[in-house]
């Protein structure tokens, strides 16, 4: 094995290129567009899940459950991170800041200099100069997926990515005895705790394909045995995140178990032609259609035409080394292809941040050790025919755009026309700046021209000026709309969003309504009301809300103990001109006529009655002590009966009568109940809730730290004894 070492003072300057670099491109994205790490799931979803979470965090409780938020309120199986430290701290500084846009911005350029630093980090690892090492780490949060999806919208992919590419350092360094155990333990469970399965498969793939590649390079089996014992400790502790999603699949719309292919998000090896142009507009299916709106497989312009200035006669020495990046990259190139669904991964388009690691990997390493400019003439018509392959690939999946590939190929040209001289006349370390200076002004083109983004919702920013816009909602609220009537015009403060609040928004607003936004929502419940992942419900809602569930004789809205039906006006314009339903009766909520109708209980709220008890038969029952995980109740029944919870029937409830174990039910696949045997007088009844698998979890969190430790001692114990041996033969 080669013996590498690197000037300190080298790795740390082009370190804080690496985050210079990233500095720079997030405000050259923030110049094109303001709003663009607020964008579609970040807005709607993680941003007011974090304000919920950091308020009630601040008031010293971890809401792993949250009853009145019905399918959306288990956050155990949610994309909350509740195992996860660093997503918790950004959950308690996020109700300090009113301006979520602003913060949102902050979070994600913090990690995206993580996700940097991981890959120069990786980089170095595998031999290649700090110079192209700090190329490959600007680059890589502005290649196309991570930029327009991951960084734009889905944050637990942004940080798990960050998180799994400083572990794949961290492991390299311990498979190679240079660091212990910790570090790679650490940078995996983060990986895997930030409630997100695709970090966590794709760190599993890393581990195995380092593991693999150590061994081919070492010719030694230990290193990678330690380094699969570490990340099994890792793994351990990080069951206790993803066992109750798994325990609880069978009633979400998710399961765990379904394999199909129907080409959605399925992207063809072909695509990775186009990684160079920074134009390109990808062909397969989407949301959009066939022809994509933003450059999703773009990973950096000078990927492709530098394959002309690799030394490929020497490169050859460093295969058995690289192998890692190289099984990597072609298992997750495999896997952007298809199938569509594999259980809960969902979408192998989600998978081109990995491809564009693996590729930036590859050829930075490959530069940063066997760069050459000897035979110029024929390595720049070897390049110019890679840009015309990009180009003619580019113009194939986008031919109304070839203007603009011809533009983006004669830009990519100069680029590397101009680093070819830099690189043979001023040296390797200017040439690799003007690397990285382009990254900025290519980001600021590509998220120009992509405005406006067809994923935006258009929610505020501003968390004072919501909740002075918005109705002072008390109590817990139904609110029956479709967000998809929104007109465009109308998604603002003056408009539909001063009345209508969809997915989180709620959390915003600091109100109590019933769902939000969620991904694992719960079959039953959302089939009983027709409600969606955003929160959006169908025209039969309304009937369906005020239907009497036969074995109680209660509507669903008295079993589910709502104060407020709002509803949307476009979804039901003529709700007014119909009596009200028994019990009910129409409010006003003036300046909000145009977009609500809001119907109130006539004799006041019932959330706060009697604690989550919707409903008993044969049973007298008061309610003594409720928290979100817990009903204390007092029961009496001489001839047997049944309690009805306001609390959704999600697997981990368990009830005792006196302390004894009693079993538990469920009222239209949704209600959580509780049988009272006859004769029973003055007892205690206890429902309580747990994460399904959580004591499980929780040993086996204990078991992987305990491993930790181990691996650690061992470790130690090793180095102990080297510098032991290293004595003796200095003094001998």
């Amino acid at each position: 094995m080669e013996t590498r070492t690197l000037a300190r003072a080298d790795v740390y300057k082009w370190g804080a290129v690496t985050a210079v670099g990233v500095i720079a491109g997030y405000l050259a994205v923030v110049l094109a567009n303001a709003r663009h790490f607020y964008t579609d799931d970040t807005e709607s979803q993680y941003a007011p899940l974090w304000v919920m979470l950091g308020r009630s965090l601040r008031e010293g409780r971890l809401p792993v459950l949250v009853p009145e938020n019905w399918m959306a309120g288990n956050y155990a199986i949610e994309e909350a991170g509740l195992l996860n430290p660093p997503q918790l701290l950004i959950d308690l500084i996020a109700p300090s800041f009113d301006n979520l846009a602003l913060y949102a911005t902050i979070v994600k350029l913090i990690f995206a200099i993580i996700l940097a630093l991981g890959v120069y980090r990786i980089c170095l690892e595998y031999g290649s100069k700090p110079t192209w090492a700090a190329v490959a780490g600007v680059s890589i949060p502005f290649t196309g997926f991570l930029l327009f999806f991951d960084s734009a919208s889905w944050m637990t992919a942004f940080t798990g990515t960050a998180w799994m590419v400083q572990a794949w350092a961290s492991a390299i360094r311990y498979a190679r005895g240079k660091s212990g155990p910790i570090p790679t333990f650490v940078f995996l469970y983060l990986a895997m705790s930030v409630q997100y399965v695709f970090p966590a498969v794709e760190s599993g793939l890393m581990i195995v394909a380092v593991a693999i590649g150590e061994v081919v390079y070492q010719r030694r089996w230990l290193p990678s045995l330690r380094l699969l014992a570490v990340s099994a400790c890792a793994a351990l502790a990080g069951l206790a995140t993803y066992l109750p999603s798994l325990l609880t699949a069978d009633v979400t719309w998710r399961g765990a178990s379904e394999v199909k292919n129907d080409a959605f998000l399925a992207v063809p090896w072909s695509e990775s032609l186009n990684a160079s142009l920074p134009s390109t507009m990808p062909a397969f299916s989407s949301w959009w259609g066939y022809i994509q709106t933003m450059p999703m497989v773009y990973v950096a312009w000078f990927l492709i035409p530098a394959l002309a200035f690799i030394d490929w006669g020497k490169a050859r020495a460093a295969a058995r080394e690289l192998t890692a990046v190289g099984i990597f990259t072609v298992a997750v190139l495999m896997w952007t292809a298809g199938p569509s669904t594999i259980g809960p991964l969902r979408w192998p388009a989600r998978v081109l941040p990995m491809v564009a690691i693996g590729l930036l990997l590859l050829v930075c390493i490959l530069l940063g050790r066997y760069a050459t400019t000897d035979k110029l003439r024929g390595r720049c018509v070897a390049a110019g025919i890679l840009v015309g392959l990009l180009l003619i690939r580019s113009a194939s999946a986008a031919p109304g755009l070839a203007k603009w590939h011809v533009i983006s190929a004669l830009v990519v040209a100069a680029l590397g026309a101009a680093m070819v001289w830099l690189g043979r006349t001023k040296g390797t370390a200017l040439a690799c700046l003007l690397a990285i200076a382009a990254v900025s002004p290519i980001a600021y083109a590509q998220v120009r021209a992509a405005q406006p983004t067809p994923m935006s919702w258009d929610l505020p920013e501003s968390r004072s000026e919501m909740k002075e816009a918005f109705p002072d909602f008390e109590g817990t609220t139904l609110q029956l709309g479709d967000r998809a009537l929104i007109a465009p015009g109308d998604k603002t403060l003056d408009g539909a969003y001063g009345s209508l609040a969809f997915g989180n928004y709620p959390k915003d607003l600091e109100l109590t309504y019933t769902s939000g936004y969620t991904p694992n929502g719960h079959f039953y419940f959302g089939d009983l009301l027709c409600m969606r992942w955003d929160m959006s419900v169908c025209p039969d809602a309304f009937r369906r809300a005020f239907t009497v569930e036969p074995t109680t004789g209660r509507t669903i809205v008295d079993l589910m103990k709502v104060d407020r039906v709002v509803l949307q006006n476009a979804l039901y314009p003529d709700a007014r001109k119909n009596p009200a339903p028994d019990g009910w009766t129409w409010v006003d909520y003036p300046g909000h006529e145009n977009y609500i109708s809001v119907l109130e209980r006539v004799d006041g709220p019932v959330s706060t009655r009697n604690g989550r008890i919707a409903d008993t038969r044969g049973v007298e029952a008061v309610s003594t002590a409720e928290s979100n995980m817990s009903s204390t109740l007092r029961v009496s029944s001489e001839t047997g009966g049944k309690v009805v919870f306001a609390r959704l029937g999600w697997p981990g409830y368990r009830a005792s009568l006196d302390g004894q174990p009693v079993p538990i039910d469920v009222v239209a696949k949704s209600f959580v109940t509780v049988d009272i045997p006859a004769g029973t007088k003055d007892a205690e009844l206890v429902l309580t809730w747990r994460p399904p698998g959580w004591k499980v979890g929780g040993a086996s969190m204990v078991a992987g730290i305990l491993g930790l430790g181990v691996l650690e001692w061992m470790y130690l114990r090793t180095r102990r004894k080297d510098r032991i041996n290293i004595v003796k033969t200095e003094s001998s």
